[in-house]
């Protein structure tokens, strides 16, 4: 069936369609540089850099094409309690489509698995469909980022309580 979708754990040999998609998708809301996702080292091998415990990253796939992807982890520089949603990327052809809420309750299954009690997130003014996301999946706006993730050009911080429903 054409437009279906799946969503799988990412494969090494997905690490260069990965890349290509954050690489894509973030300089469209002016996400580049320093400060941003997009300068990770690990943008080139996710699925090595998922692959510790505690750990997950997801890709949605459809029709053989990696079209985007998301993952949690722990949050560096924050308790062990909490993870961090990140990189959750899709291409224009997979936004409004249901994927993201998908991917969303797939992350957050993961999350909850690994034992985390809370999911922080952080993302940036203009991302107005992923904070709308956001919301829906329950996670509340704080004033200020935790943890140390390194990503200074993020300017809107989110908070999920993983216990709650």
């Amino acid at each position: 069936m054409p437009n279906r979708h799946a969503i799988r754990p990412i494969h090494p040999d997905d690490d260069a369609a990965m890349a290509a998609v954050i690489r894509t998708v973030m300089p469209e809301f002016g996400a580049t540089g320093s400060g941003f996702a997009i300068a990770d080292p690990e943008v080139d091998w996710m699925s090595r850099a998922y692959a510790e415990p505690r750990h997950a990253y997801f890709v949605l796939e459809r029709d053989g094409r990696v079209l985007g992807g998301a993952g949690v982890a722990p949050l560096a520089g924050g308790d062990a309690g909490t993870c961090e949603l990140r990189k959750m990327y899709f291409l224009p052809e997979a936004r409004g489509s249901g994927a993201g809420a998908a991917m969303m309750t797939r992350c957050l299954e993961a999350a909850r698995s690994a034992g985390f009690t809370h999911c922080y997130l952080e993302t940036l003014t203009g991302m107005d469909a992923a904070m709308r996301l956001y919301e829906r999946s329950g996670f509340r706006r704080i004033d200020r980022p935790m943890g140390a993730t390194g990503h200074g050009g993020c300017n809107r911080f989110y908070l999920l309580d993983l216990a709650s429903p």
